[in-house]
């Protein structure tokens, strides 16, 4: 059971051929048999999620329709709200921190009849580096090579989707987070437009965040399948009340005249990309020409060296006054991908912010433009193939070659525009490689069109069995 897509599962469930109770069941047996392998599961939630697939066996019996995800268990990274669950952001002083409502996200998959089985690894505070390594819970290794990072900083929910623990995961993007695990991992992940989907940043407190959280993080799925994909941004989209920023923007907009346009970058910012990667770019893009599109490859993205610094400042000044006291939270050595980008990007004065903040503005700008002539960008999700766990904290140079390698992602992430990462089958190392498709703002069913198409014609990777 644990081997089914989510679209299959909800509509097995609801047509009464599979109980909700017997999926649970399923997932949590192969939790017990993996999850001590690839410690991703953080906070196992068996009793709860075994109660809520009675609850929906029941009212199926009652004669009750249940909704589009009805029995699909969901893993929640650890920094997300789940009702009564603690939220520990991967550090043992937040052990205690319970969690009194569901975050937005998850109440509107619960409220779709999806079931949230556990919670799932992540660096600490979500600031200890890409690797998905906490304090609290350890590394959590790659299926596919344990010698290898998952990625993250949503990594424990890509590994329990890419070896069947969960048929959904639901993390975090803020420059790569759902979708640099995704990729790593063999699945696929959307990043949404900023304000396609309702949050609630205000985890520690009743205090709102900065402008850096309140605009570059977003939460997003991760599935082993487009189509799965879908059916959780469908459900995870509008507005709510506790979101002035959520916007009620149509889920699918018009259609576009003619083959539609993709622009291809395979080395964004002329830094270098990998062979493997530039050769997966390559394929990505013949497999759309055949599909249709109009594939034209670019000289480059709109203006990325100027973002990527403008990104990496905006986000620096943001924490740095708390940073004395947050960086004793992250335990032995979890400060330091911290502090390698603060000697790369150091924080602004109040005169630097306010440039930064139009500077900001101006770049967004240019992407839309960039994006009215190319609805949709094809590139690379990180320009190497996955690299050793904590290569980022080890020093500056292993900082800097992380940030280079994930730039289109974190200038993406940037500007708030939407993105798709899916698989596009394995490399000659027999690793997982991926690609994401970046489109206008709101038109994240261009992107999940696209990757659809790749899907298609490339396959699937997962599920997988964790590998020694």
């Amino acid at each position: 059971m644990w081997k089914l897509p989510a679209t299959a599962i909800a509509a097995a469930v609801r047509a009464g051929e599979l109980s909700a109770l017997e999926v649970v069941d399923g997932h949590l047996a192969r939790i017990a048999e993996v999850n001590p392998h690839a410690n991703a599961v953080t906070q196992l939630l068996a009793d709860r999620a075994r109660a809520a697939a009675r609850d929906l066996d029941r009212r199926r019996a009652a004669g009750e329709a249940l909704g589009p995800l009805a029995g699909v268990p969901f893993t929640v990274k650890e920094c997300t709200r789940i009702e009564g669950v603690p939220t520990t952001f991967g550090t043992p002083r937040f052990r205690g921190l319970t969690a009194p409502a569901d975050a937005v996200p998850v109440a509107r998959l619960r409220a779709a009849g999806a079931v949230p089985i556990g919670h799932s690894n992540m660096p600490t505070l979500v600031l200890a580096g890409m690797h998905t390594r906490s304090e609290l819970y350890g590394d959590t290794r790659n299926p596919w090579d344990p010698t290898r990072t998952p990625g993250g900083t949503s990594g424990g929910d890509a590994v329990a989707v890419a070896t069947g623990m969960a048929a959904l995961g639901l993390g975090n993007d803020s420059g790569g987070s759902v979708r640099i695990p995704a990729a790593f991992c063999g699945v696929a992940a959307l990043k949404p437009t900023t304000g396609r989907f309702a949050a609630d940043q205000r985890a520690l407190g009743p205090d709102d965040p900065g402008p850096a959280s309140q605009l570059l993080v977003t939460d997003g799925p991760l599935a082993r399948t487009v189509a799965d994909l879908r059916l959780a941004y469908e459900t995870l989209a509008g507005p709510d009340p506790r979101d002035p920023r959520a916007v009620p923007a149509p889920l699918y907009g018009d259609p576009l005249d003619g083959p539609l346009t993709v622009a291809v970058v395979a080395d964004p910012g002329g830094h270098g990309v990998h062979p493997t990667v530039r050769r997966v770019v390559e394929a990505a893009a013949e497999a759309l020409h055949e599909a249709g599109y109009d594939v034209r490859e670019v000289p480059d993205v709109p203006r990325l060296d100027e973002a990527l610094d403008a990104y990496h400042r905006l986000a620096v000044t943001e924490f740095a006054p708390t940073w004395p006291a947050v960086r004793q939270l992250l335990g032995e050595g979890g400060d330091r991908y911290i502090e390698l980008t603060m000697r790369s990007a150091p924080p602004a004065d109040a005169a630097g912010l306010i440039a930064l903040m139009g500077t900001w503005m101006n770049i967004r700008r240019s992407w839309t433009e960039f994006l009215d002539r190319y609805p949709l960008l094809l590139g690379p999700v990180f320009t190497e193939p996955p690299v050793e766990p904590g290569l980022e904290s080890r020093d500056q140079a292993g900082r800097d070659r992380v940030a280079s390698a994930m730039r289109l992602c974190s200038v993406t992430s940037f500007v708030g525009v939407p993105a798709v990462a899916v698989p596009t089958g394995p490399a000659e190392d027999g690793l997982p490689t991926g690609v994401q498709l970046v489109g206008r703002p709101f038109r994240e069913d261009l992107c999940l069109a696209a990757a659809q198409h790749l899907e298609d014609r490339l396959g699937t990777l997962t599920p997988i069995d964790p590998r020694p």
